[in-house]
């Protein structure tokens, strides 16, 4: 990472959770949540630029990820776990108010995060994942539905133990490449939109698209953190997140439909599967982030928006903060 940063941990009820912080110490507290399959190393970009404008931005590793704990029970990552790590991140720091920023799977646990505890997460960032109120439908049988009984959509691939990571981890290299490569804007079109949907009886694995060059964002010596980290830990960690969705369509069940009330901004990349996806949630935000300071779709990017587009995300990042948390 750039600049002086220094590592901690925090207990949430038990379970560690290791983060990254830079900045000054009684700067306002800007947390960074990540997503899949990632680390606090994917906001290596953001910490340096946030702490050099007076914040005290402390990245996470989500819990099952990184340094931090790993539950053996698969009901220990339902969403409302992982708002708890996220206040008692805050109550480490003392901070009463959290600006809190999300990236991929961060972003529902960042929302999530919201509509739980307003009082203490009173300012949002959502990255790639437009937000989307906690809905009616049961979320597995929802996207079954959506790609019929031929195919499974990746989400629901995720679903049983021990399957994912049986072929994620015959080569953590080739699944973290594949996953990077064909989720961002430097893969041809079309190349990794197939890792989204597997036909029935075909291998996730065998659909992800070769990195056969090194990327701009993502240098090999940057790539070797993730692979190091995922060879080390495993790929249940993560993938246990998908495997409450279900559980979090009961937990939320009082929330569906709420809006979030907060100063929102929302980034998001003209090539970015979600964001694409999320196009009618998007079209919603008057109604669902009645707050929002801004909406925007970078071009030229895919997914990993704070790393293919650093200095942009930064630059946005740096405006809503001046605005909802002057430093």
């Amino acid at each position: 990472m750039n600049g002086e940063h220094t590592h901690g941990q925090v207990s949430s009820d038990g379970v560690r959770i290791h983060y990254v912080e830079q900045g000054p110490s009684d700067g306002p507290l800007v947390l960074l949540v990540h997503g899949f399959p990632e680390l606090s190393y994917s906001w290596r970009n953001q910490l340096p630029a946030l702490a050099a404008a007076g914040y005290h931005a402390v990245a996470i590793d989500v819990r099952g990820y990184g340094r931090s704990g790993k539950p053996s029970r698969v009901e220990d990552y339902r969403v409302v776990r992982h708002v708890a790590d996220n206040v008692a991140v805050a109550e480490h720091f003392g901070a009463e108010h959290v600006v809190i920023v999300g990236h991929d799977w961060g972003a529902p646990i960042s929302w999530t995060s919201v509509l739980l505890r307003p009082d203490l997460f009173d300012a949002i960032a959502l990255l790639s994942v437009p937000y989307t109120p906690p809905s009616a439908t049961q979320p597995t049988k929802a996207f079954a539905e959506m790609v019929g009984p031929d195919n499974e959509f990746y989400m629901n691939y995720f679903q049983e133990p021990g399957r994912a990571e049986a072929e994620a981890e015959e080569d953590v290299r080739r699944w973290l490449e594949g996953f990077y490569y064909g989720a961002s804007a430097d893969c041809p079109p079309g190349g990794g939109l197939g890792m989204a949907i597997v036909p029935r009886g075909e291998r996730l694995v065998d659909r992800l698209v070769t990195l056969d060059r090194e990327l701009a964002w993502l240098s090999a010596a940057e790539l070797d953190v993730y692979v190091a980290e995922f060879e080390r830990t495993g790929l249940s960690g993560g993938l246990n997140r998908y495997r409450n969705l279900d559980r979090d369509w009961t937990d939320l069940a009082a929330l569906r439909g709420q809006p979030l009330r907060v100063p929102a901004l929302f980034i998001g990349g003209d090539k970015d599967g979600p964001t694409i996806w999320g196009a009618n949630a998007i079209a919603r935000f008057a109604d669902t982030l009645p707050l929002l300071k801004g909406n925007h779709i970078l071009e030229n990017c895919g997914h990993w928006v704070q790393q293919e587009k650093a200095d942009e995300v930064n630059g946005l990042l740096l405006e809503f903060l001046a605005e909802v948390r002057p430093a």
